[in-house]
């Protein structure tokens, strides 16, 4: 085996190594409580018959929306003390508990103000919600599909509905409710985002791509999105237009050492050695810059590994009788071993961002 050829196989292995250090990884958003339609017009509806209970939501009512949970909540609890049958005071009441993660609570108000109005459909969304943080994905589900039955415009509800069959591994259920929400609100970025990983999985490439471009064009400053795209662009042979996603994505986010790494690997592939090792090094720069000094380090390696495939060939006497000139002195590139465009890192985790 040729030098050349042991250190392409040495890149592949330096590279296999850094790709799966270097996948980004979504954590859990704090959700928020959306306001539901016609949820800022209870109000003005007759909740209670008696005048002290009505009095008593209102002003919990308008708390609530200035942001004085402990205030709302006492004046709920007082209105359901004069009248316990008033549902939407519990439905708020659920919304208070969630947004301080009383879970256990909150799931106990919901569930409270669907006995005592099974049609409000969005106490049916809150309860999802609140199981669904809870880790039950499977009863969220259920929950999140009365939702919709009762009031099937909760786009909200299909997009967190997607986001729990995924959980569960229902791919094609997950790809139908992401479809759904698109269609209820098509500026949802993160629902096209979730829509592309789930399209990715199932082999879609084509379509996935679509969907991540769609979502670049909603939220630009998706580094994730980015590096998926251009990988799956790269998986396709379309390696022009992966490194073109790659500088979109530095340009729009300069310190995405991801896309540094991504772009010195479609270099490489390319063989424009004196590229790749200049992407390289910013990667190496912004891993250790952000801390990560494990993936600078193995880029170091693959950065030396590149360096030696530019170093000159040594002279080749031939071994005719007649007694040839030496070889020209060009780095040989005749054995090069492509880096699998399959080893770019991907994110696999949808963005929970609006499970709201």
């Amino acid at each position: 085996m040729s030098q050349t050829h042991q250190i392409s196989q040495c890149i592949y292995g330096i590279c296999k190594a850094v790709l799966f250090c270097s996948s980004a990884v979504l954590v859990l958003v704090a959700p928020t409580i959306t306001e539901l339609p016609g949820s800022k017009l209870l109000a003005q509806n007759v909740v209670s018959q008696n005048l002290d209970a009505a009095s008593f939501f209102q002003q919990g009512v308008m708390r609530y929306h200035r942001k004085d949970l402990q205030g709302a909540e006492f004046a709920f609890r007082q209105a359901l003390q004069i009248d316990p049958k008033i549902a939407s005071a519990r439905n708020y009441l659920g919304s208070m508990m969630l947004q301080q993660n009383r879970l256990d609570a909150a799931v106990q108000e919901y569930t409270e103000a669907i006995r005592l109005n099974p049609n409000l459909g969005e106490s049916y969304y809150n309860l999802g919600l609140a199981l669904h943080k809870q880790g039950q994905a499977e009863a969220a589900i259920t929950t999140y599909r009365q939702a919709l039955i009762i009031n099937p415009a909760l786009a909200d509800a299909q997009y967190n509905l997607g986001l729990a069959l995924y959980e569960k591994g229902r791919l094609y259920e997950a790809i139908a409710a992401y479809q759904q929400a698109i269609n209820l609100d098509g500026n949802n970025a993160n629902a096209y985002f979730n829509l592309a990983i789930a399209l990715q999985e199932q082999g879609k490439l084509e379509e996935a791509i679509a969907a991540y471009r769609q979502a670049l064009k909603l939220n630009p400053d998706n580094a994730v999105a980015y590096n998926n795209m251009g990988s799956l662009q790269a998986l396709q042979g379309q390696t022009s237009e992966a490194i073109a996603t790659y500088q979109a994505a530095i340009s729009r986010i300069p310190k995405n050492a991801e896309a540094y790494y991504n772009l010195g690997v479609a270099f490489y592939n390319q063989g424009e050695f004196q590229k790749a090792s200049s992407a390289f090094r910013r990667a190496r720069n912004q891993y250790r810059e952000q801390g990560k000094i494990q993936q600078a380090e193995k880029v170091e390696q693959l950065m030396q590994q590149v360096a030696q495939m530019q170093q000159p060939k040594q002279p080749q006497i031939s071994q005719a009788a007649t007694g040839s000139q030496g070889e020209t002195n060009t780095p040989d590139t005749s054995t090069q071993e492509r880096v699998n465009p399959e080893e770019v890192p991907f994110s696999w985790k949808p963005i929970p961002a609006s499970l709201q």
